[in-house]
């Protein structure tokens, strides 16, 4: 038997397990908890080390693009944690695709400033 065959199998039976076994939809709940965080902890460890190797190069794009730069990921880390609240008019998908776009554009003329000044 291969890994991809294996590795189904092994979910189809993780499946099961939480199906049959009673409270598991509880422990499902709780693993799925601790995932996420063990994810966003991993995310905070990883900025830490870019922001700590890149300090200089961080403070060297000066107080304009410095703002933008973490205007841009606020607002997307803010988009990402409240999408299906926008979601849920037509109103409030296009404020979060214009504010996607308002984002994403201040963190290209962040990388277009470094990369002119680098």
């Amino acid at each position: 038997m291969g890994p991809a065959p294996r590795n189904i199998l092994i979910v189809l039976l993780i499946a099961a397990a939480v199906y049959a076994v009673p409270g598991g939809g509880t422990a499902a709940g709780i693993v799925s908890t601790l995932i996420s965080i063990a994810f966003a902890v991993s995310i905070w460890f990883a900025l830490v080390y870019v922001y700590r190797n890149f300090r200089t190069t961080i403070f060297g794009l000066g107080d304009r693009h410095r703002g933008m730069l973490y205007g841009g990921l606020a607002a997307i880390l803010f988009l990402g944690a409240s999408a299906d609240r926008f979601f849920d008019s037509s109103v409030g998908t296009l404020a979060w695709l214009t504010i996607l776009g308002a984002a994403a554009y201040a963190l290209y003329e962040t990388f277009r400033h470094w990369r002119e000044y680098a």
